[in-house]
């Protein structure tokens, strides 16, 4: 084993994982090359083939630093690996719905320890998407163009995306856009209090197309869970960027015009508990976005289960929880208007 991939004990036990799934679908997306090693990007299909039914994925892994993302879908693999082998519901599920995962996006940024790929190239800064709103010198956190030594670089050329950041937004348009229905989970971690599940835009603070599905769906969640830890909000609310990747992608899927439902999401886990209970962690740049105590990695990685078994339950069940008539969604958007996007009292 090379000294780079000793250093990725993530896609050593993704890799060990592959064979205990029978019957379904594993792929190499592409491979990546830094200096005289490859690494794969691998994917995870389970379910029917049939690319038309209701469709989940999750993706992880696109920030180097942040392995915890990554980390939490391999154990809800591993979960979901336990349960086809006993759980009748379950397989029944998945005759009649898809679940994708691509659980490590930037093999080589993770190896690294970067918050980039291997080319410096922030990739979650790096589509043609960008913001309504042009950045000030100061503002490089929205994606720079100046220097790869700077954190939040989108690459040099604008319209040329990375190899990671395109088989990405590739495999996303091959195995969603044909769905009837379709909700993608990309999970990160970050600095702001609280688990977050955001949806678009980054770029603006305009309701993006599906706004009235994204509030129906946390209508849901609060009749469903009450109790639950997240805060469910656009991301614009906190900050706009260049290039996200998922704003991106929907705007390819509403051009594709088919009248489908994509609902992309980005689960941003809380780092700050982690660190404030345990201050000696910031000596490290994985300690900013990393669970490092055993416990609390054990707490992250299966906090979110719920969650993803939830979000199955509403993709195969969209029928009956999704807006159709155009009355019930101008109510929707109205009140999603009000919570987020409505500016407070100066």
């Amino acid at each position: 084993m090379s000294n780079l991939r000793a250093r990725l004990s993530e896609l050593t036990t993704l890799e060990a994982m592959l064979p205990d799934f029978p019957g379904h679908a594993h792929r190499v997306l592409a491979r990546v090359q830094h200096g005289s090693e490859v690494f794969p990007i691998h994917a995870i299909e389970l379910g029917a083939q049939d690319r038309r039914l209701p469709t989940l994925a999750f993706v992880g892994g696109v920030h180097g630093l942040e392995r915890i993302g990554t980390q939490v879908l391999l154990s809800y693999l591993r979960t979901l690996k336990s349960a086809l082998g006993w759980d009748e519901a379950l397989n029944h599920l998945l005759t009649r719905m898809r679940l994708l995962f691509v659980p490590l996006l930037n093999p080589v940024g993770m190896a690294l320890g970067l918050r980039s790929n291997g080319r410096g190239v922030d990739l979650m800064r790096n589509s043609p998407s960008n913001a309504d709103r042009g950045s000030r010198w100061f503002e490089l956190h929205r994606g720079q163009r100046l220097s790869p030594y700077l954190p939040w670089y989108r690459g040099q050329t604008e319209g040329e995306m990375e190899l990671e950041a395109h088989t990405l937004c590739r495999y996303v348009e091959e195995q969603l856009f044909d769905s009837e229905f379709a909700i993608s989970v990309d999970v990160h971690s970050g600095f702001l209090p609280g688990d977050r599940i955001w949806f678009p835009y980054a770029r603006s603070d305009r309701p993006f197309g599906r706004t009235p599905e994204v509030l129906a769906l946390s209508q849901l969640l609060e009749q469903t869970h009450e109790h639950h830890v997240y805060t469910i909000e656009p991301q614009c609310i906190n900050y706009t960027t260049h290039g996200d990747l998922w704003d991106h992608v929907f705007d390819r899927h509403e051009i594709h015009g088919s009248g489908k439902v994509l609902l992309p999401l980005t689960l941003e886990l809380s780092s700050r508990a982690w660190y404030t209970k345990n201050p000696r962690q910031l000596a490290s740049r994985i300690g900013l976005f990393h669970p490092v105590k055993p416990h609390r990695l054990a707490r992250a990685q299966r906090r979110h289960k719920t969650l993803f078994d939830f979000l199955m339950r509403c993709v195969l069940s969209h029928r009956r929880w999704l807006p159709t008539s155009p009355a019930h969604r101008a109510a929707l958007l109205a009140q999603a208007e009000e919570r987020w996007f409505t500016p407070g009292d100066p």
